[in-house]
């Protein structure tokens, strides 16, 4: 994979785009508030071959009503709430700390599902966000992959640890190790428990 990594943008110039990252791509081009996707989608979106039943996302805490116009205008762009009755509906379930998901009309899968952050990883997903640039105009917003990859062997399924050491083995010579080593001493990640899935030391 041929990319150019700088401090805060990753440049995937010839990235050929799945019907899933086009799929992603009408969906965040509707937003306009601060977002990032976060979890499994960031490393299919870096090559990992996986299926998907949802995109997760943090938005920025927003007013009622602007989640109300930006329903409005997801409902143009060919989306519906697949979890609440309406937009107030919806933006309660978002106040009350759970998510809520869109999806494609005549679909259920892959759906977006999208929380407000609650924990101090979340807010920090929020307000240190990677671009991946994708060509000359196609933009994802996504969470540091130091935190991601930390999360993922935190959260310990093989699905997770084949997801974090997919995305240690491509960009373990560009990431800030010493965060990355900060996060999972944040997450309580066993020493012996990343090496074995890492494949190494963490110097």
């Amino acid at each position: 994979m041929e990319y150019v990594y700088k401090k805060g943008e990753i440049i995937y110039p010839d990235k050929t785009l799945t019907m899933l990252d086009k799929l992603v791509l009408k969906f965040i081009n509707a937003i306009d508030f601060k977002y990032v996707i976060v979890s499994g989608y960031i490393a299919i979106l870096f090559g990992r071959s996986r299926d998907t039943e949802d995109v997760d996302m943090f938005i920025e805490k927003i007013s009622t009503k602007d989640f109300s116009l930006f329903c409005e205008k997801i409902r143009s762009c060919g989306f519906y709430l697949l979890d609440a009755e309406n937009s107030a509906d919806a933006y309660n379930r978002l106040q009350e700390g759970l998510s809520v998901r869109f999806a494609e009309n005549d679909t259920a899968e892959p759906n977006f599902e999208l929380k407000f952050p609650k924990k101090d990883t979340d807010y920090y997903s929020i307000e240190h966000p990677i671009k991946v640039i994708l060509g000359k105009k196609n933009m994802f917003i996504i969470s540091p992959l130091e935190l991601q990859i930390a999360f993922k062997l935190y959260l310990g399924s093989e699905k997770d640890e084949l997801d974090a050491r997919h995305l240690y083995g491509i960009f373990k010579n560009d990431i800030d190790i010493r965060l990355l080593k900060t996060f999972i001493g944040k997450l309580n990640v066993k020493r012996k428990y990343t090496e074995e899935v890492l494949g190494e030391k963490l110097d």
